[in-house]
């Protein structure tokens, strides 16, 4: 096991009752961790906005490990794709080598032909056809990697959720699995693109993912008795967001400084519409609650000194950092437009790319600079808003008027 490999939980539900709800203690954890959240193309834009000024901090380049949900696993494969090998410290192509690449991936719709072929008569009774489709849509246009072709370090753990045993599943060099199914060591040659297609398949757009891995080939699993195996069999993964949106579960135990940058979608208060409306609202209010009480538990545990690190978050401004953070959007435009941005793989235009990506890069420098300082290099490179023309409200305000709303079922090209 390499020092950075150190940082992630094996095991998080083993234990005695002290190592099970408690992170390690401060002498005993190790390295920097980077937790980027799920949330569509917009998550992974406001993420590409924290890893252009974290690599002029310096602290892109001393990372340990990446944990990566959904739209934050798609950023996260497209950064190991670019940056091999991993470099020593800040680069000064960012722009060229990282984030006009990827505006260019999320500027195509990526979502509606993977939807469409579940449509075709012959494929109606073939589960995995989207999902499908979506991983071969990844491999294609976003990363040829596979699982072993990752780095030693930082380690990238892409997070799904397996819905047999209700819990995190993870994708390493390593190894793939979850604690109650058990893991397989080291990670088969799998497409990088199919473990970001189990990481981002939200439902219920995207069937899940079949796992097909034989019972046999899965090590060391909580899970014991007579249906075992053919639970496992059967297992199948859904959007990591499900289990765990900030992807938080691998590295918060053992890191010693713990990032979290949230592109997370907002709450936002609706009229009651209709009998569908209620049943979809129901789950949206449940999954808005187990996020708002990890995002209190983080938030919390940094004020206590349980944890070190920090956390910014698309739905917060840079003015919320107190008299030290940069200026940035205002609150009211990014309550209203900004935070609002669909969640979704369809087309994005140059202007909520931009947008976006400015809000990231922003959040990050004013809690960097605010609540973890000594993690930055002695001289980083200068702060400078990747794209200052799209700072003006008015234009921002009037460019992304509709992007709140979804276009279905094809997208917006």
């Amino acid at each position: 096991m390499t020092d950075a490999e150190r940082i992630i939980d094996a095991e998080p539900g083993e234990g005695a009752a002290e190592a099970k709800y408690r992170p390690k203690p401060h002498q005993e954890r190790d390295g920097i961790a980077l937790c980027l959240s799920g949330g569509g193309f917009r998550a992974a834009l406001f993420h590409l906005g924290a890893l252009r000024r974290l690599n002029e901090l310096g602290i892109l380049a001393r990372l340990d490990a990446i944990s990566s949900v959904s739209g934050g696993s798609i950023i996260s494969a497209h950064l190991a794709d670019r940056l091999r090998p991993w470099p020593a410290g800040p680069i000064d192509d960012f722009e060229a080598r990282v984030a006009a690449p990827f505006r260019a991936f999320t500027a195509r719709n990526l979502r509606t032909a993977p939807i469409l072929k579940r449509l075709v008569p012959w494929n109606w009774f073939r589960s995995s056809t989207g999902v499908e489709g979506l991983a071969a849509a990844y491999e294609e246009r976003l990363t040829k990697l596979r699982l072993t072709d990752l780095p030693e370090s930082p380690v990238f753990v892409l997070n799904a959720t397996d819905m047999a045993f209700g819990v995190n599943w993870v994708f390493e060099r390593r190894r793939i699995g979850s604690y109650q199914a058990g893991y397989l060591r080291p990670a088969p040659p799998w497409p990088l693109g199919r473990a970001v297609a189990a990481s981002s398949c939200f439902p219920p757009v995207f069937n899940p993912l079949p796992v097909g891995i034989p019972p046999d080939d899965l090590k060391s699993g909580k899970a014991k008795g007579a249906s075992r195996d053919e639970i496992v069999r059967g297992l199948r993964l859904t959007d990591g967001g499900n289990y765990d949106n900030l992807g938080l579960e691998p590295v918060w135990k053992r890191a010693k400084a713990l990032l979290v940058s949230d592109g997370g979608s907002t709450f936002d208060a609706s009229p009651d519409r209709s009998l569908i409306w209620r049943l979809s609202r129901y789950t949206d209010i449940m999954g808005n609650q187990v996020n708002a009480v990890r995002k209190r538990w983080l938030i919390a545990s940094f004020i206590n000194g349980d944890l070190d690190g920090t956390y910014w978050g698309n739905a917060s401004v840079a003015a919320h950092y107190g008299s030290r953070a940069p200026d940035g959007y205002a609150e009211a435009l990014v309550d209203a437009v900004i935070s609002r941005v669909r969640t979704d793989m369809d087309a994005f235009s140059e202007a909520e790319q931009k947008v976006l990506e400015n809000h990231g890069y922003i959040l990050a420098e004013a809690a960097v600079r605010s609540h973890a300082s000594a993690l930055t290099v002695a001289d980083p490179l200068p702060y400078r808003v990747p794209h200052p023309e799209w700072m003006d409200e008015a234009r921002v305000r009037q460019a992304l008027r509709e992007s709140h709303k979804r276009r279905l079922p094809l997208g917006r090209r």
